[in-house]
């Protein structure tokens, strides 16, 4: 079930085949389908079937990422879960940061075809704790010749809190090694690519009405937890936000994911057997 990817460049998607309830992943803005894959793994053991897809323009180099646009991006997802729906009878999508904004905007353009949604740290802003105070000025900037070549390096802690885990990321992503451990910078045409999507996705929160569950760290060091308040607090279905109290951005690897693909189940497993009415209501809790 992978799909075609630009030349030079790897395809890394995964597809778990299970019973005939399918789970789309998505990763975030220059990352990989690594990052979803214990999520995934998990996911088929509990009985799901699974696809992991890669983004078109990941897993490449710099120039292959700024190759594409948000539309690119949002078709690339579009075909995966075309491809899922095939297999089987109902369809949630999930998604990592900014792969958790293109579940929405699938969630929104295609009601018919989403039966439920899971954010995993979703990301309107960049807003975190290690986020400097004057990076909205890029917006600014970003049609001169200083922001049109602007490269938002990642830092430490890069998202994770369990430091053997961090090193190998860190030492993978130095090292140029884009499928494992994403891109170690993010251009700021990419970025602005990004803020597109997120200005669509605004405007459709309101129409969505699939069930969500919102995963988000309260220490998280690249997006606030004010991302999945507003989310939640917009969107027209049921929705439970849960605050992770032992992890950083990169929840579906970092030291809580036991928890994350336990809450994951849990939500699917509600979903799939109980015929709930889709009226808006909020949950909030904590997991620690």
């Amino acid at each position: 079930m992978h799909q075609p990817t630009a030349p030079g460049i790897k395809d890394h998607s995964f597809f778990y085949e299970g019973g005939d309830a399918g789970v789309l992943l998505i990763h975030g803005l220059t990352g990989t389908p690594v990052e979803m894959r214990y999520i995934g793994k998990g996911l088929h053991k509990a009985g799901f079937t699974v696809y992991g897809v890669q983004l078109p323009g990941h897993c490449g180099d710099e120039a292959d990422l700024l190759a594409t646009s948000w539309q690119d991006w949002v078709a690339g997802v579009e075909q995966a879960l075309d491809a899922l729906r095939q297999k089987v009878r109902t369809v949630f999508v999930g998604g990592l940061s900014m792969g958790a904004i293109l579940s929405l905007h699938l969630a929104a353009k295609h009601p018919d075809k989403v039966d439920g949604l899971l954010l995993y740290g979703p990301t309107l802003r960049y807003d975190g704790w290690t986020i400097p105070w004057y990076s909205f000025l890029l917006k600014v900037l970003i049609n001169t010749p200083i922001g049109h070549n602007y490269r938002f390096m990642e830092k430490h802690p890069y998202g994770i809190k369990d430091e053997r885990l961090r090193r190998r990321v860190v030492h993978n992503m130095l090292n140029g090694n884009s499928a494992d451990a994403g891109l170690a910078g993010t251009p700021a045409r990419a970025l602005r690519e990004m803020w597109r999507l997120v200005a669509q996705v605004k405007k459709e929160l309101p129409s969505i009405q699939a069930p969500a569950l919102i995963l988000h760290a309260r220490e998280d060091d690249v997006s606030s937890v004010r991302n999945a308040y507003y989310i939640a607090r917009h969107l027209a279905g049921p929705v439970d936000v849960s605050l992770l109290e032992d992890s950083y951005h990169m929840i579906t690897v970092d030291r809580q994911r036991e928890q994350v693909l336990a809450r994951s189940i849990e939500h699917l497993q509600r979903w799939c057997v109980q015929a709930e009415p889709r009226s808006g209501n909020l949950r909030i809790a904590a997991v620690s």
